[in-house]
């Protein structure tokens, strides 16, 4: 068969499950193309936190908490989907670590084991920390050729100040909550990106990467050192198949549509669909609007459609990781909202003006209650954050920054935000029941008073208090509606990806429906049905997975057989 161009691996996409394949098989000597849709490279593991959910590792280990693999499997099981298999569960929790150890020795990437707890702590086998790993550095990208930092994707507007400053999140608790030295971290912040002058003269992004961009900054400068090639705006456009095996794909670059022979196989770790009004609308009809997803704009399920038409057996297309979300006239993709629900002196209500769930649960979580709890007369799409005088003064509320008088936000951040000196005249602004709001308020603010909040339980979990306030007592989570003037601003129903997709197995094959694998054919990331099923078990378990099965995928394909 004839091809524009032959290579070991093609590795469709450009997120952290992408480059770790890519680096794995380009380190054993593998000849490597990597292909990006778009005009920026990273995926939305860019404008992620960069955190990854990974049990068992030695550096929980080397902070005197050890993890026991046979627990984490439990954790997972009792709370993944019947229809994801033992095996695949195992060979992400058997592996993760190993994963892990792998990048740090091959990419110089540094992650810390952090305090930071399983999202159910309900379930057996969760823990209060440690198995939730984040970059807690920052690199300058000043060490990265210029060309490709100017085409990495940007941080996400919640995580950085004014969508320009990039934050650690060691540097976001302390101008969060106020400690000593706070002013210092602050202004150190600020003269950093402001006194880089050539660099603000060129460009307001920042060099200094954090979080998601850390993460990938590092994976790239790995990865170019290799050698291997990689394409921007070059989007793939089908599969090639021979004797019922894939040896390649279309790619549609520079002007052409390319034959890309691929010798060792296919990776496709392209993203999900949740930027594709068609199939959301079809798999996910409560969740319809691709604007409402925190995710990178060109994540419309090409890769997906393509292995479906090869025979690809599917499995949660209707599944998502939700997330109650921001949406600000003007952007384009949606503001995940994670701190603000948990902050005290706030309240969530839906459309009739009632509490309906704990805000502090995790954000997944509180997405599916507004699933679960969406009704004609009750909506939760939007609901409704509720805050005081107290809590505008002292935290965000998205993009609401605190010590900004309210005529100096952005006009399309008023636009959307409501305010009101008395609870019933917010009430009528937000076209509410006054005396239903009012009602909801006063309820909330007896059991506050009390110390417990009775009806939905919030501030009692571990989770809950991490992103509470410090100085708030007896729960950090739990503080009064009560000082005018007050605010309100939407909240909707969002994603930060889709998570079902096609089936793999413990190596990434993909599968057909009879369980038989499609030979030469790897999904990885947010394109392949997660090992999670519909359930989020704890920070990082997006990108955690996602970076162990394209490890493996690219150890499968190349023939790697030693161990890490």
């Amino acid at each position: 068969m004839a091809f524009d161009r032959e290579v070991d691996l093609l590795v469709v996409g450009s997120g952290a499950a992408a480059l770790v394949a890519a680096l794995r098989a380009a380190k054993a000597g593998a000849d490597v193309l990597v292909t990006e849709k778009g005009d920026l490279w990273g995926g939305t593991s860019a404008t992620s936190g960069g955190g990854i959910w990974i049990p068992g590792s030695h550096l929980a280990a080397a902070a005197g908490r050890p993890d026991d693999l046979e627990e984490a499997f439990g954790y997972v099981r009792r709370l993944t989907a019947p229809n994801v298999k033992d095996e695949q569960i195992h060979a992400f929790i058997d592996n993760a670590h190993r994963m892990l150890a792998w990048i740090e020795r091959e990419a110089d990437v540094e992650y810390a084991a952090l305090p930071y707890p399983d999202y159910y702590p309900e379930t057996e086998g969760s823990r209060d920390g440690f198995r939730t790993h984040l970059m807690p550095g920052e690199v300058d990208a000043r060490t990265m050729d210029r060309a490709t930092f100017d085409t990495m994707q940007r941080a996400s507007p919640a995580a950085s100040l004014w969508g320009r400053i990039n934050w650690k999140l060691s540097e976001t608790n302390t101008v969060l909550f106020r400690p000593k030295g706070w002013l210092g971290v602050t202004l150190k912040v600020m003269a950093g990106y402001w006194l880089d002058i050539p660099q603000r003269l060129r460009s307001p992004r920042d060099r200094r990467l954090t979080l998601g961009t850390a993460l990938m900054a590092q994976l790239r400068k790995a990865l170019d050192r290799t050698g291997a090639t990689f394409w921007l705006k070059s989007p793939f456009t089908g599969l090639i198949e021979e004797g019922g095996r894939v040896v390649g794909a279309t790619v549609r670059h520079e002007g052409r549509e390319l034959r890309i022979g691929a010798r060792r196989g296919v990776i496709l770790a392209a993203g999900g669909f949740e930027r594709n009004a068609a199939l959301r609308e079809e798999h996910l009809p409560g969740a319809h609007q691709p604007q409402a997803s925190g995710s990178q704009i060109n994540n419309e399920g090409d890769a997906l459609l393509a292995a479906m038409k090869l025979g690809a057996a599917t499995r949660n297309l209707d599944s998502a990781w939700w997330a109650p979300v921001f949406r600000i006239p003007g952007e384009d993709r949606a503001r995940l909202s994670t701190v603000e629900r948990a902050l005290p002196y706030s309240i969530i209500v839906n459309q009739a003006g009632k509490r309906y769930a704990n805000e502090a649960l995790s954000y997944h979580r509180f997405g599916e209650a507004m699933m679960a709890r969406h009704r004609p007369g009750a909506c939760t799409d939007p609901s409704w954050l509720v805050f005081d005088a107290r809590y505008r003064a002292r935290y965000p509320a998205g993009p609401v920054i605190p010590g900004f008088p309210d005529a100096m936000l952005p006009a399309n951040v008023r636009q959307v935000l409501v305010k009101a000196s008395t609870i019933e005249a917010l009430a009528e602004k937000m076209k509410l029941d006054p005396a239903t709001l009012k009602a909801t308020v006063h309820r909330f603010n007896t059991m506050v008073a009390q110390g417990r909040d009775e009806d939905f339980g919030r501030g009692d979990a571990t989770y809950d208090r991490l992103y509470g306030d410090p100085r708030v007592s007896p729960n950090p989570s739990l503080g009064s509606v009560e000082k005018a003037p007050f605010y309100a601003i939407p909240l909707y129903l969002g994603d930060i990806g889709t998570n079902g997709g096609v089936v793999t197995d413990g190596r990434a094959h993909v599968l057909r429906e009879d369980g038989s694998a499609i030979p030469g054919l790897y999904a990885v990331g947010n394109l392949a049905a997660s090992v999670m099923g519909y359930s989020y078990p704890g920070a990082g378990a997006t990108l955690g997975p996602a970076m162990t099965f394209g490890w493996l995928a690219a150890a499968d394909a190349i023939g790697i057989n030693e161990p890490a």
